[in-house]
């Protein structure tokens, strides 16, 4: 008896909380383009790919849901306010052109509210990885101009601050809609007899 009044009571909580997810803001349909990019949202999982063709090159981006946070900076320029927080999602954009063209250009990037900061870059000769490759240094310590013409590359083939803003505003949904599909899946093992 214990057991099943136990189990009325998680249940009738996990019910109360999907409806008032559901209700606070009601899910919208996947988006599955966002400019020239195909979105695949992944269900289930913490990742989302985007993909495109710009000439003769396969741009593929996979992001993260959010997987951290920093004080915002205060809105006078001043020091931080740490009563709100910056959200953080990590973004890999991979740039290959075609069957063995010899390399793959990956960048590694992090995507704040309303900007695209590349952190690192990477050129591999094949799809595969090697464990150590060298990463060449950090993007901050390459000249200046460099780092402009590689935000440029990035900035003419849709990736910029526009995707930055374009993946907040999706993770918030997903985040909601994976929140409410956990919340289902534990509320059906439960009821299940």
């Amino acid at each position: 008896m214990r057991k099943s009044a136990f189990e009325g009571y998680i249940l009738r909580l996990l019910r109360s909380e999907i409806q008032y997810e559901l209700q606070s803001s009601p899910p919208n349909n996947p988006v599955t383009k966002f400019n020239s990019f195909m979105v695949d949202g992944r269900g289930g999982e913490r990742w989302i790919t985007l993909r495109r063709q710009y000439a003769d090159e396969d741009i593929k981006l996979e992001a993260t849901m959010f997987d951290g946070a920093v004080p915002a900076p205060s809105k006078n320029g001043g020091v931080a306010n740490s009563d709100e927080m910056q959200m953080h999602i990590t973004v890999i954009v991979t740039i290959s052109k075609g069957e063995g063209a010899g390399g793959v250009l990956e960048f590694m990037c992090s995507a704040w509210p309303d900007s695209i900061e590349i952190k690192r870059l990477f050129i591999r000769t094949n799809e595969k990885m090697i464990a150590e490759p060298y990463a060449g240094p950090e993007f901050t310590e390459l000249d200046d101009g460099l780092q402009d013409s590689l935000y440029d590359f990035l900035e003419v083939r849709g990736v910029g601050d526009e995707l930055a803003v374009f993946l907040h505003q999706y993770m918030k949904q997903k985040d909601k809609a994976e929140l409410v599909g956990w919340m289902e899946r534990v509320k059906a093992f439960i009821e299940r007899k």
